[in-house]
């Protein structure tokens, strides 16, 4: 089997994507000095439905949309530029992220012209949260494999099953989630559909997960009869599994594949200062020449994104990269730090928790928008090898 052209071609950032840079960095140095944006503490998506309004009242949501629903029809370049600079300066993003970054496009692809015009302009206000209900407790990486399910009766569905690791859905509106509508035993991705979930119905229970670093990110949802109607429903019956395909390139090609843990790098140069060592340099320069070669890589994507190209298989070399660069980076700050005897009260507060957020948060980077196994597995296809 021939495989596809894994060829990533250099992007030269338009001036009006620079441009729009500048309004981002003006915006994040006013709301620090207003004190409504804080210095780091930790790593992860902050939540604030506020920041999101009023990073919505800017424009910067929806930003690729068209302007029928609210969005405001400028590049994909641009919208990474916003992304990067966001995620830099780690404002907390969390409340509008998912909706903006997946949920949006989806309906925009695969939804009907209601349900964009119900969803996406409160979307672009910041004003709409939205979770993704992929994984369950027995079909994690293997999602083809999944048991929660929609049975059709009069005028709409019922709903039962179990979902794990949904991000933000104790603060969610709504959920879109991947359920099974009919078996078909040739193909277990087959008989999967995707629907709308409004969290609010009667049925759904939602239960945190707190995370090894004592964080109330992820839940549990359990869906017990709970009825939509056919409005629900997103894209084609039983297309669930080509849609999800779309979702999760969105999913992996972005910046915040190798920006989770940049925020701990430069404070950590700081403390190091001119004083370092030799080994100690060239370790933080192997990390920073990365850092580059992926911010050009993903920079790439966002350019295939705007020409209308498909990069799934170019989304999961990046993420496979880019959440291996996140551990090698928290493993050679915190190795170089230790070295440079900071380690035992040398460093400051804020350095030291955002160490400490950043050790216990490294496994799930590997995990998070697919395994390196699966990726690795998308990845071979792609190139012809399965």
């Amino acid at each position: 089997m021939a495989g596809v052209d894994l060829r990533l071609t250099r992007v030269e950032l338009p001036p009006a994507a620079e441009r729009l840079r500048g309004e981002v960095r003006d915006f994040i140095a006013e709301e620090r000095i207003t004190g409504r944006l804080e210095p780091p503490r930790e790593i992860g998506l902050g939540f604030d439905r506020e920041m999101s309004r009023r990073i919505g009242a800017r424009g910067w949501i929806g930003l690729t949309w068209p302007k029928t629903y609210g969005g405001h029809e400028r590049s994909a370049l641009e919208r990474y530029v916003v992304t990067e600079e966001l995620l830099a300066a780690a404002v907390p993003v969390g409340a509008h992220w998912f909706a903006d970054r997946q949920s949006g496009p989806v309906l925009l692809r695969f939804g009907t012209e209601d349900q964009r015009r119900k969803y996406l302009p409160n979307i672009v206000r910041g004003d709409c949260v939205f979770c993704i209900g992929m994984s369950e407790p027995n079909s994690g990486s293997d999602l083809a494999s999944l048991q929660s399910r929609a049975e059709k009766i009069h005028g709409g569905w019922r709903i039962n099953g179990h979902k794990l690791w949904t991000t933000n859905a104790h603060r969610a509106d709504y959920m879109v989630t991947l359920l099974r509508t009919s078996r078909d035993e040739a193909s277990r991705h087959a008989g999967l559909t995707q629907f709308i979930i409004d969290l609010r119905r009667p049925g759904v229970t939602v239960k945190p997960v707190i995370s090894m670093a004592g964080a109330h990110d992820f839940n549990e949802v359990f869906f017990e009869d709970v009825e939509v109607g056919e409005d629900a429903v997103i894209g084609h019956v039983g297309a669930g599994w080509r849609q999800v395909s779309a979702e999760l390139a969105y999913e992996r090609s972005g910046p915040e594949r190798w920006l989770s843990a940049f925020r701990l790098l430069a404070p950590a140069l700081e403390a190091l200062g001119a004083d370092a060592s030799s080994a100690s340099r060239e370790r933080l320069g192997r990390l920073l020449a990365h850092l580059l070669t992926l911010r050009e890589m993903s920079a790439s994507i966002a350019g295939m994104l705007q020409a209308g190209a498909d990069p799934g298989v170019q989304a999961a070399i990046v993420k496979d990269l880019g959440t291996r660069f996140e551990q090698d980076l928290v493993r050679v700050v915190r190795d170089v730090l230790l070295d440079e005897e900071l380690i035992d009260g040398g460093l400051r507060p804020a350095l030291a928790g955002m160490l400490t957020s950043a050790q216990l948060w490294s496994p799930a980077f590997t995990i998070r928008g697919g395994t390196s196994e699966i990726l690795r597995g998308v990845i071979a296809r792609g190139l012809g090898l399965r």
